[in-house]
């Protein structure tokens, strides 16, 4: 989720896989839509190959599937009873943290002190706010 020059993304971890975050969830919201592994990777830009291992990965990270597939090729895909409520509740997380980003000052502050972009490599920062340059 990004606030103007601020990104924020959760992950849910399971050991050193990622088991949820914005990516899975925007394909869980395309296998929804679409019915089918290989058209929801085409729909977000990925190969099948990178799509079918996320939703594999996401399948053994969590104690029920949340991707269920027919049998065979072409046999389409949906989401489980578990896949809509990780999907849901994942949802409702970026919103609590959208809410607590537009709540918070210290946010703010962190933003107004950054750059529009970097400065190119060997560039001297100049001193504005009467700080270090540390």
């Amino acid at each position: 989720m990004r606030h103007g020059p601020l990104k924020l993304k959760a992950q849910l971890l399971c050991g050193d896989s990622i088991a949820f975050g914005p990516g899975k969830a925007d394909l869980l919201d395309a296998i929804d839509a679409h019915g089918s592994i290989s058209a929801a990777g085409r729909a977000l830009g990925m190969s099948y190959r990178r799509t079918w291992l996320l939703v594999d990965e996401m399948n053994r990270c969590w104690h029920d599937r949340l991707v269920a597939t027919g049998r065979g090729g072409g046999g389409g895909a949906r989401l489980t009873d578990a896949g809509r409520e990780v999907l849901a509740a994942y949802r409702a997380l970026e919103a609590a943290i959208d809410a607590a980003v537009e709540s918070t000052a210290a946010f703010a502050r962190l933003g107004r002190g950054l750059r529009d972009a970097p400065l190119p490599s060997g560039a001297e920062p100049t001193m504005t706010r009467g700080g270090d340059g540390a």
